[in-house]
Order: C-alpha cells, then sequence, then structure tokens
C-alpha cells in the first residue's frame, strides 16, 4: 500500500542527468513552485513505462495548464533514464532512485520483477504545494497504468 493521502510526502534529493551533466532534484523545492506529480515506475526500456512516459509526453501541456510538474523516478541509473529519454522523445524530469531508498519511503517497492530483482512498482502521487499527498495509487500490477483522470482531477480539485 502507498502511503495514505493527507500524509506528509516524504522529502528526496535524487539524481537527474540533463545535457549539463548531473543535478540535484529535490521534492520540496518543486512543491515550492507548485503541486508535483510523481510518477514510480519499474524500469526503462521496457514496453509499458516506455508507453506511459511518451503518453505523458504528448499530454505533458494538461499538467503545465494544472500548474504542476511531472517527475518520474525509477530504480535506473540516471544515465539510463538519459539515453531512454532521447531514444523515445520523453520530456517529464527522471530522477533515479538506484538504492530505492525514495521508493521504499513511499512504499511502493515491487519486489522480484520478472526474477531480475526489486523494482518500484507503477505508482502515481499528486503531492500539493503544501508538501501533502493529495492523490496516492499503486497499480495492480506493473502492466497497468495509473488514473491519469484521477490524478488530473486531484491536481483541478
Amino acid at each position: 500500500m502507498p502511503i495514505a493521502v493527507g500524509s506528509t510526502a516524504p522529502d528526496f534529493t535524487l539524481k537527474s542527468k540533463t545535457a549539463d551533466g548531473l543535478i540535484d532534484v529535490k521534492l520540496s523545492e518543486l512543491t515550492a513552485q507548485g503541486p508535483v506529480v510523481l510518477l514510480f515506475f519499474p524500469l526503462a526500456y521496457t514496453g509499458v513505462c516506455t508507453q506511459e512516459f511518451c503518453d505523458v509526453t504528448s499530454g505533458l501541456s494538461a499538467y503545465e495548464s494544472l500548474g504542476a510538474k511531472v517527475v518520474g523516478i525509477s530504480v535506473d541509473s540516471p544515465f539510463t533514464q538519459e539515453a531512454w529519454a532521447k531514444t523515445n522523445g520523453i520530456k517529464t524530469t527522471l530522477v533515479s532512485d538506484l538504492n530505492k531508498d525514495v521508493t521504499k519511503a513511499y512504499d511502493v517497492l515491487f519486489p522480484m520483477l520478472a526474477g531480475v530483482g526489486d523494482t518500484s512498482a507503477r505508482a502515481a502521487f499528486v503531492i500539493g504545494k503544501d508538501g501533502t499527498v493529495k492523490y496516492a495509487e499503486q497499480t495492480p500490477t506493473p502492466k497497468d497504468l495509473p488514473n491519469f483522470e484521477a490524478v488530473k482531477a486531484a491536481l483541478a480539485g
């Protein structure tokens, strides 16, 4: 079960790879600017994850019009995430939770995905400007996508 709606979102600082090199992405700095959609996903270069982030990228303006920043989190290295984003035209911020600390803090660890090891489950959170969880969903399986209409409704509410 993911952390509950109404709880304080665990803050984090994770690495992201950009054209300028590795940068720190800190949740509390993002929420100071507005709401944040956190999308946990199992692994880059997999079919469902690629579909999810290509779809989110093509609809990014809907999130931006609600004042939200979208951040993808996986246990991949920032270098893998950057290559995957370039290959697939993904425009969201991607951050690496290589040590799985944030995945565990949000209680969305998926044990032994396909027998290769622990990853993030597929999950979506809306974190308000006040740092509280406004929406939380972990999908039943890694093949299922989050309810993006519910995510947008939480942002609009």
